[in-house]
């Protein structure tokens, strides 16, 4: 059937079946998650920023809430990209062919920006406010006694937000790509989207300028990655845009033929059968 042409029960249906078939594979991304996540939580608990620090277990159940989030972060990164191809199967009837192909090709860097972005927050931002809060407690003489469940928590508090963060040039391409979105638009609005940037950066980061200014930087250079390829994405907008107005006008050219044409076939077989009419008056 046509996505084009479903009822609104049809398309709640789909998007249904299309949901559950997701489940399916993130219960088995779980699956695998129960292999892979001792080593990663192993990983972890062995790095140098966790080696400077004493993680106690404050309850029984610390080690296995750890366990059982490191699952489900481990399932919902696998499961991310049939998710969003998912979606994408959702919305694309409604897409033009070329827009169809542009935004299936976006799924994969989606993936790889959030990847880049865990990478960035896990390899860059958290071993410096680790360092900081480290120093900071020398400088106080307090000695940190930290549980292990607080320790991930706020590693995953930290890093999680890093890999939505870094979808900013893909959904900003997107939405230049389908004419939502006008990159000259983008760029008279930059001070507006750097304060709300920044906004972002203090709740995730620590408070502290320097943190600040960690988390800040790389996301105001991302925003301004994503105004140069969504200028990229916008030009391509319009060269369709254009092309499908230049089918319009031939097909309704087109159109205006036939429907001439009719009116002259209808004329002449009107005349013709006058003609007839007359003759066989005077017959």
């Amino acid at each position: 059937m046509d996505g084009k042409h479903l009822t609104m029960i049809e398309h709640v249906e789909e998007l249904r079946k299309r949901l559950f078939f997701v489940a399916l594979f993130f219960i088995a991304a779980i699956a695998v998650g129960f292999f892979v996540a001792e080593p990663i939580i192993q990983h972890i608990q062995y790095s140098d920023e966790a080696q400077q620090l004493t993680l106690n277990a404050f309850s029984p159940l610390d080690p296995l809430a750890i366990y059982f989030q490191v699952i489900f972060i481990v399932a919902l990164v696998l499961s991310s990209p049939l998710l969003f191809y998912q979606l994408w199967a959702f919305i694309s009837p409604g897409l033009y062919e070329t827009e169809r192909k542009a935004t299936l090709a976006y799924i994969p860097f989606i993936f790889l920006l959030f990847i880049g972005g865990l990478a960035f927050s896990y390899y860059v931002l958290f071993p410096f406010v680790m360092r900081f809060t480290y120093d900071l407690s020398n400088r106080l003489e307090i000695e940190q006694t930290i549980g292990i469940n607080e320790y991930f928590t706020f590693l995953f508090q930290l890093t999680l937000p890093f890999g939505v963060l870094f979808q900013l040039p893909v959904v900003l391409l997107f939405l230049a790509r389908l004419g939502i979105l006008n990159p000259d638009y983008m760029g008279k609005v930059r001070k507006y989207a750097y304060f709300g940037l920044f906004v972002a950066a203090a709740i995730i980061a620590p408070p502290e300028l320097m943190s600040h200014i960690i988390v800040s930087v790389p996301l105001f250079i991302l925003y301004e990655i994503s105004i140069i390829i969504s200028r990229v994405g916008y030009k391509k907008y319009l060269k369709a845009e254009q092309q499908r107005q230049q089918e319009q006008a031939a097909r309704d050219a087109e159109l205006q033929q036939l429907e001439h044409q009719d009116i002259v076939a209808a004329a002449l077989a009107e005349q013709r059968r006058q003609i007839e009419l007359a003759n066989e008056k005077q017959d």
